[in-house]
């Protein structure tokens, strides 16, 4: 499913606009206009805001929330139990929830990551090597846990460095929210 528009070319200028630079990271201020482009392209053809921005209802149907772009599962979205015999099954199965940012399969339940600059509950922290070293790992940061599916880190691991700095540098740019999403749950 993809729910991007020609209105997310504007909403980049408009969050870069209202970010202002002295918000920016260090890699940020040092990205060139080029790489900023080039990372929302990849963000939009990756399909990113599909899993990672909450959704809101429209007359085109539900696309993402201007105002929580890429902050990953709301923390205060509450998602009920998943229903019986679908994931965990010996047949196959997968759920989500409706915005698509909480998903429930054999591995469990995982949450969409807030990509987000906030420093307490996002990338803000990062460093574009530990992103790298993530998107090349399939673990976060390198070391941590598995990105668990839907993520598709194999596909996205394919990317050159170069790819995967301008998308680093794209998601340092966007307007910061404070969203503590839930850690993944275990399956029965």
């Amino acid at each position: 499913m993809r729910i991007h528009t020609a209105k997310h070319g504007l909403l980049f200028v408009l969050v870069l606009s209202l970010v202002g630079s002295q918000a920016w990271s260090s890699e940020t201020r040092s990205a060139s206009a080029e790489q900023l482009r080039r990372g929302q392209y990849l963000a939009t053809l990756g399909g990113c805001s599909d899993c990672h921005s909450p959704k809101v209802m429209t007359a085109d149907g539900p696309q993402p929330d201007p105002s929580r772009l890429l902050s990953g599962h709301r923390a205060d979205s509450q998602v009920g139990p998943v229903p019986p015999g679908v994931p965990g099954s010996s047949e196959w199965g997968v759920v989500a929830n409706n915005d698509l940012t909480a998903w429930a399969g054999p591995w469990g339940t995982s949450f969409a990551a807030n990509l987000t600059p906030d420093k307490a509950t996002g990338i803000g922290g990062w460093t574009a090597a530990q992103f790298i070293k993530t998107i090349r790992t399939g673990r976060h940061l390198g070391v941590g846990r598995p990105l668990l599916p839907p993520m598709p880190s194999s596909d996205v691991a394919v990317l050159t460095d170069r790819d995967l700095k301008a998308l680093f540098a794209y998601l340092k740019s966007l307007r910061p929210v404070g969203n503590q999403v839930p850690p993944p749950v275990p399956p029965k």
